[in-house]
């Protein structure tokens, strides 16, 4: 097993700056998940960290070795890919056991890992199947074996569930992190879905443009985000922003400067002199109000049933909002309803730059 550091880790294509210099630091047998939108880098890094990829300057370690100038293969580590990348010709035992074949290892000793290894990902029934005989959740649990018996030092997935429907993505998914606590071993995992970050990760690295946005336990990144890009990024739905100024002793809406914004006291000291900035609040903190006075009043203009919850979308301040509702209140397109923030639970940010403003 084994740490990895990486420092001041740059890339460049040409003139392109993929990733401008980044610093990080895994623990022994952590689980972390690199997430990001399209093209943030965090698919270059984990080449990088694989030696796929050189990079352009900066230094990476995996334990105490240093590894820029050690090829893939002497690395010491598996990478489980999007798109399987299995031999159709062999079996699912063979295509766990080729790289051990390769390694000389004992026909004994290759066949109790194999046999290990598909017992933890119940595939033992099919390992005389061919790859096209097999589902595609069966297909990215042999590509997972095969790594398993290779016993590396560092897994890497490069979003390896994208070709999953929505119920093998979660069946999956909860299989790896299961994995992750059995195998006991350093786990990088790329990913642009949000929910297999939260999910998964023992800790969560949010990329964007090349540059660590915040690095954290996922509780820590919902509760309380670096920055508005964070905050937008990491929840489903996304957080709702509104442009807030200052008036008097208080803050309105840009969009509705009659309507008072909900800034907690505390909030409101740490704005300092500010005089304007972006409230965030999250769809499940907007809560239906008993009392109307002094609630955001709106009406519903759609209405998503999601069977444990409902979102109610509706025009706050001429922002679009969503709301996370009880489905008890069975609210319908057209209906008024009072809204108010949960006490505590407001975001605020720096219009200027976007980091969170404590």
């Amino acid at each position: 097993m084994a740490s990895i550091t990486i420092r001041n880790i740059a890339k460049k294509f040409g003139e392109l700056t993929i990733i401008p210099g980044l610093d990080l630091e895994i623990a022994d047998e952590e689980f972390v998940v690199f997430v990001g939108p399209s093209g943030c880098g965090k698919s270059t890094l984990l080449r990088i960290i694989a030696g796929l990829e050189p990079s352009t300057s900066g230094e990476l370690f995996i334990g105490e070795t240093k590894v820029n100038d050690v090829p893939a293969s002497k690395r010491d580590i598996a990478m489980v890919f999007q798109d399987y990348a299995l031999y159709p010709h062999m079996t699912v035992y063979d295509n766990m056991a080729f790289a051990l074949e390769l390694r000389g290892m004992s026909k004994a000793e290759i066949d109790q890992r194999v046999r290990r290894a598909a017992g933890l990902l119940h595939i033992e029934p099919f390992l005389e199947r061919k790859p096209k005989a097999l589902s595609g959740g069966q297909r990215q649990r042999v590509a997972m074996g095969r790594a398993i018996v290779r016993d590396p030092k560092v897994f890497l997935f490069d979003e390896p569930l994208s070709n999953l429907d929505a119920k093998l993505r979660g069946q999956v998914r909860t299989e790896i992190k299961a994995l992750s606590q059995e195998l006991k071993t350093t786990m990088i995992f790329v990913t642009h879905d949000q929910v297999e970050a939260m999910t998964m990760a023992d800790r969560i690295v949010v990329l964007k443009g090349g540059e660590i946005q915040q690095f954290g336990r996922p509780e820590d990144v919902y509760e309380t985000p670096a920055n508005q890009f964070v905050a937008g990024f990491i929840g489903s739905p996304a957080m709702n922003f509104f442009d807030i100024r200052r008036s008097g002793d208080g803050f309105v809406f840009e969009g509705a400067p009659h309507l008072a914004a909900p800034v907690p006291d505390g909030l409101k000291a740490a704005l300092g002199g500010r005089s304007k900035a972006v409230l965030g609040i999250r769809p499940e903190h907007l809560v239906p109000a008993d009392d109307v006075a002094g609630a955001l009043l709106v009406t519903i203009d759609l209405v998503e049933p999601l069977g444990s919850d409902t979102l109610t979308h509706f025009d706050l301040a001429g922002v679009r909002t969503v709301a996370r509702v009880n489905p008890e209140l069975r609210p319908k397109v057209g209906d008024g309803l009072a809204f108010a923030a949960q006490v505590g639970k407001a975001h605020l940010f720096d219009s200027a730059d976007g980091k969170a403003i404590r």
